[in-house]
């Protein structure tokens, strides 16, 4: 479908003006445009939306699976529990060297990158590039953002700043007028509604921007100064099929706090290598929830984003693969600081897991469907990325309990294959944190060493998001941000805008 459905270059007409808008309109009034309609989360057709999941059919199956598993424990205890082990064991076996081979691809894939075609980088010939950052409860944020948009190489009369602002955040929006902002920026008001979420606000404001490409930035990000440019070149040069670029989002304050630096080293192996690959060999890929560059054709034709899914760039990454575009990653990265405690860290966590699991139920609303469209080995390879996600979760917490009973209580019997598979685990995951880049510090090796006392953590947050998809579904947990004040901030040198835009992908 390439060149079809994610389109061509070209200006889309946005529906413009500060009056009513779809957002605000009663729900059984027709948009009368995509735009609005995308601004009122009605273009995507419910099977495609996280609305609704788990869905009717998913808790039969669900139903199935327990009442069989409780009859197969009646009848025959042992072959069932020997049965299950021999196979959740091999799936984890499978998601751990399928991992480990992403990220040794993505480490081959920076010591030897593509070549892209070079593009003239001549002003009045770029584009209209909006930048959309959506603000909830950000208002001690406005200062530090304002200097990082304010960074941005870009034409000034061909850059759209639009600080999205919920209507009943009178803080941040106070926050917003007496910062320091470019002139491209405007401050628009997003309607009250529901869902009460980014990618609604998200929605909004692709119906009032004017670009012909987007970017999304948080509150707490400093991307560099160069990312539009290498951004535009990665989409420019793809052809009609590129609908997206993910640049590396990176942590400022690793070592900030244990829990700090396993973030830091998480993203540095997800975004350094993991997304890189993926995108190299042109498989499905999570975007990030941040930094994601897009043609607005491709938004458009994609029809925005899921307002109920609280994890809506790894839905809008799948979406555009089953639609036939594909993602691209590029080297100019994006600082952030990382959670520096339990309780942020949880909160935000549990909304990952959360979204995972609503991304993962809205593919398998049509299984059979989505093998047509992605073909076996990208299916697969979906499966094995976002499914093994939400089950490397689950299980990290009880392999480590297994594991740690066999050591303190012997007679019991040692689990000869539990041992193996989290030491083979423990020993690929600290390969994989030794390919990933970035410097080395003493919280990296800290990091890499208490991998196994991180684990269990993950389960903790995935059982509180298997109860908030039950009783919450679209409810985001928000989590607060502060200004960076690390000694690792980045601080661009000067004449740094032209980022090399290494390890570029190909699909």
């Amino acid at each position: 479908m390439g060149e079809g459905i994610m389109g061509k270059d070209s200006a889309v007409p946005s529906s413009g003006g500060a009056g009513e808008d779809a957002a605000t309109r009663g729900a059984g009034e027709r948009p009368a445009s995509l735009t609005d309609a995308i601004a009122a989360s009605q273009a995507l057709p419910p099977w495609m939306s996280a609305r609704g999941v788990p869905t009717v059919l998913h808790w039969i199956v669900f139903a199935l699976v327990v009442a069989g598993l409780v009859y197969g424990g009646y009848r025959a205890p042992v072959m069932m529990l020997t049965g299950l082990k021999v196979f959740v064991w091999s799936l984890f076996f499978v998601i751990v060297c399928w991992r480990f081979g992403l990220a040794f691809a993505g480490w081959m894939g920076r010591l030897s990158p593509d070549k892209r075609p070079e593009l003239e980088d001549i002003d009045e010939d770029l584009p209209v590039y909006s930048v959309l950052v959506p603000l909830r409860d950000e208002a001690n944020m406005m200062a530090q953002l304002a200097a990082s948009l304010g960074a941005l190489d870009w034409p000034a009369d061909r850059l759209e700043i639009l600080l999205l602002v919920e209507a009943d955040d009178t803080a941040t929006r106070e926050a917003v007028q007496k910062a320091a902002f470019p002139p491209a920026a405007r401050l628009l008001s997003v309607p009250p509604g529901q869902p009460l979420t980014k990618p609604r606000a998200l929605n909004f404001g692709l119906s009032r921007a004017r670009g012909d490409y987007i970017v999304i930035y948080d509150a707490e990000d400093r991307p560099h100064p160069g990312q539009l440019r290498a951004a535009h070149a990665a989409l420019a040069s793809g052809g009609g099929w590129a609908a997206a670029v993910q640049a590396p989002l990176y942590a400022s304050n690793g070592a900030g706090s244990w829990i700090a630096a396993h973030w830091a080293l998480e993203y540095r192996v997800q975004f350094g290598l993991v997304i890189p690959a993926l995108a190299r060999i042109g498989h499905p890929v999570m975007l990030g929830g941040t930094s994601n560059h897009f043609r607005r054709t491709s938004l458009l034709a994609a029809g925005g984003w899921d307002a109920w899914n609280v994890t809506e760039d790894a839905d809008l990454g799948v979406r555009f693969a089953r639609l036939g575009g594909a993602v691209r990653s590029i080297g100019a990265p994006t600082y952030e600081a990382a959670p520096e405690t339990y309780g942020v860290w949880f909160r935000q966590r549990t909304r990952w897991i959360k979204g995972f699991m609503q991304t993962w139920l809205v593919c398998m609303r049509r299984p059979f469907s989505l093998i047509g469209e992605l073909g076996a080995m990208r299916w697969i390879s979906l499966q094995l990325t976002l499914m093994g996600a939400i089950l490397s979760a689950f299980l990290y917490g009880p392999m480590t309990l297994l594991v740690l009973l066999g050591l303190l209580f012997p007679q019991l019997g040692p689990e000869v294959v539990s041992f193996a598979l989290f030491g083979l685990g423990w020993a690929s995951g600290a390969l994989t944190e030794v390919l990933a880049p970035g410097r080395w510090s003493f919280s990296r090796c800290l990091a890499i060493l208490s991998r196994p006392l991180y684990w269990p953590l993950q389960t903790f947050a995935a059982l509180n998001a298997f109860y908030g998809l039950l009783i919450k579904p679209s409810f985001w947990a928000k989590t607060p941000h502060w200004p960076d004040a690390s000694d690792e901030t980045p601080a661009w040198p000067p004449g740094s805008s032209r980022f090399p835009s290494s390890p570029p992908s190909r699909a």
